[in-house]
C-alpha cells in the first residue's frame, strides 16, 4: 500500500470516532494553542498520508476561515469580561490579553475542526462509510440501505428535476424573472417531483424484498470492511497527536 493512501485506506468507523473524540475533548480547552497545534498536526498527517485535491481542499477552507476570523473580530469587540492586562487601545474599543487569547481559541478551534472534518470527507468514499458503520459500529441494515438508497437516488432526482422543468417549458410554462418569483414557482416543481420519488422508493423497496432483504442484522457481507493493523496504528497516531495538543497547550498557557 502506498504511503500517501494510507489516510484513504483506513477503515471510515475508525475514521469518523477520531473525528467525534477530536471534537469532543478540543470544545474543553480554551487556550489558543491547544487547537492551533491540533490543526498543525492534522495538516501535517494530512500532507504525509494522502493524496487530497489541495486546490479543493483550500477553497473549501475559505467559508471556515471567514467564520473563524467572524468568531475573533466579533469575541473581542463585544466581550462582556474585560478582565486581563490591556494591551492595545482605540477609541472606545478596549482589547486585554485575556479577550485576546479566548477569541484566538475560539477562531482556532473553528479551524481545527474544519480541517478534521476536511480530512474526513474528503479522504472516505460514502457507501464504505456505511458499510463500515453497519460491520463495526452495529448500525441496523434497515438504516444503513435507507441511507444508501437515498445516496444512489441524488443524481436520478437532479435528472428527474430537469426532465420536469423541460417538460413544463413544453406545456408554456414561462420563466420566472426574479428570485421571489422561482421560489414561488418551486411548488409546481416539487410535487411531481415527490410523487417520483415516492414511486422510486416503493419499487426499490419491492426489489430488495425480491432479494432476500429482511432488515435483520447479518454476520456475512457481499463487500466486508476489515480492521487491520494499519488502522489501529493510524488510531493510535490521530489520539496521541490530540493528547500531545491538549497537554502542550496546557503547559503553554
Amino acid at each position: 500500500m502506498r504511503i500517501r493512501e494510507q489516510l484513504h485506506d483506513m477503515n471510515p468507523s475508525f475514521k469518523f470516532l477520531v473525528v467525534v473524540i477530536s471534537m469532543l475533548t478540543l470544545a474543553w480547552f480554551f487556550n489558543p494553542w491547544t487547537p492551533a497545534l491540533f490543526f498543525i498536526g492534522i495538516l501535517t498527517v494530512q500532507l504525509l498520508y494522502s493524496s487530497v485535491n489541495w486546490k479543493l481542499w483550500l477553497l473549501l477552507m475559505i467559508p471556515f476561515s471567514m467564520t473563524a476570523v467572524g468568531y475573533l473580530w466579533t469575541t473581542i469587540l463585544f466581550a462582556a469580561d474585560t478582565a486581563g492586562t490591556v494591551i492595545w487601545t482605540w477609541n472606545s474599543i478596549v482589547v486585554t490579553d485575556e479577550q485576546l487569547s479566548r477569541a484566538l481559541s475560539l477562531a482556532l478551534r473553528v479551524i481545527a475542526f474544519s480541517a478534521i472534518s476536511l480530512l474526513f470527507i474528503l479522504t472516505t468514499q460514502p457507501v464504505k462509510f456505511i458499510m463500515s458503520l453497519m460491520q463495526q459500529l452495529r448500525l441496523s441494515p434497515k438504516l444503513a440501505y435507507s441511507i444508501l438508497v437515498g445516496y444512489q437516488f441524488l443524481p436520478v432526482i437532479k435528472d428527474e428535476f430537469i426532465q420536469i422543468r423541460h417538460a413544463h417549458r413544453l406545456r408554456g410554462v414561462g420563466v420566472e424573472k426574479w428570485w421571489w418569483q422561482r421560489l414561488y414557482g418551486m411548488r409546481r416543481l416539487l410535487i411531481p417531483l415527490l410523487a417520483a420519488a415516492v414511486r422510486k422508493a416503493e419499487r426499490a423497496a419491492f426489489a430488495m424484498e425480491a432479494r432476500g432483504f429482511t432488515g435483520q442484522p447479518r454476520t456475512e457481507f457481499f463487500k466486508p470492511v476489515t480492521v487491520r493493523l494499519n488502522d489501529w496504528v493510524l488510531l493510535a497516531l490521530f489520539l496521541t497527536l490530540l493528547t500531545a495538543s491538549c497537554w502542550l497547550g496546557v503547559v503553554w498557557t
